[in-house]
């Protein structure tokens, strides 16, 4: 990244984080770019750009001749200590949850993804990848693999992938995930209309039955800017004293 793309995007991340801290509300309008030039310590054209980038986004917009107002549409937390439906977590936030299907096929289970799902390799496994959009902007790009036996065959899979586990008789109980940052490769910016090497986060998840049994794996790709996930942890017991 070149050092201009790092002050551009530095001072976008200074906007969001103020966006999200309620300093300008909806409504609010944004400080002219001679201030937030001053305030950031880049140039007017480096403000210029930052702005574009929510405005692209559509936290803000332009007002020809008036200035840069919020229009509302910001990340919204979510906390990871349950199962996310990304249906009901993007309606909450006040948008259209929409879903796209972009392929869905079956393949035998290689060696590792039949070790995770505990079933015999060359099980068929039902692929489905696809994208979650919220007022249309696409912020969820995933790949889910579960057992074909489990997913009836006339189930609709636009539909939440528990919904079908359930009707199957495999409702979800628990999960286990890992969660990485990276950056969008070419195809996955394609897919989520961002710039190539656009920041990431990555969730790779394990979902099991009431029965603990792995049931489903599922690889994730999050639009960083159109979500806050938070991670609620408790404090372990204290150690007796000696």
């Amino acid at each position: 990244m070149t050092q201009r793309a790092t002050m551009v995007a530095r001072t976008r991340e200074g906007l969001l984080r103020d966006l999200l801290d309620g300093a300008y509300p909806h409504g609010a309008k944004l400080p002219n770019e001679d201030d937030l030039a001053e305030r950031f310590g880049v140039s007017r054209a480096t403000v210029r750009e930052a702005v574009s980038g929510l405005v692209e986004a559509g936290y803000v917009t332009r007002r020809h001749g008036s200035g840069t107002y919020v229009t509302g549409t910001l990340p919204r937390r979510h906390a990871l200590d349950m199962s996310v439906s990304y249906t009901r977590m993007i309606a909450e936030a006040g948008m259209e949850p929409g879903v796209v299907i972009i392929d869905q096929e079956e393949h035998p289970a290689s060696a590792e993804e039949a070790r995770v799902l505990q079933v015999p390799v060359g099980e068929p496994l039902l692929v489905v990848e696809r994208i979650r959009t919220a007022d249309g902007r696409p912020v969820v790009y995933s790949v889910d693999r579960l057992p074909r036996r489990y997913a009836p065959a006339d189930d609709d899979l636009v539909a939440s992938l528990y919904t079908v586990l359930e009707r199957g008789g495999h409702a979800v109980q628990a999960a286990s995930a890992r969660l990485v940052p990276v950056v969008a490769d070419e195809r996955q910016a394609r897919l989520l209309r961002v710039e190539p090497s656009t920041p990431l986060l990555h969730i790779d998840q394990v979902d099991l039955d009431r029965a603990g049994h792995p049931v489903m794996l599922s690889a994730e790709w999050h639009v960083a800017d159109a979500f806050e996930l938070h991670v609620n942890r408790r404090a372990s017991a204290p150690e007796p004293l000696p």
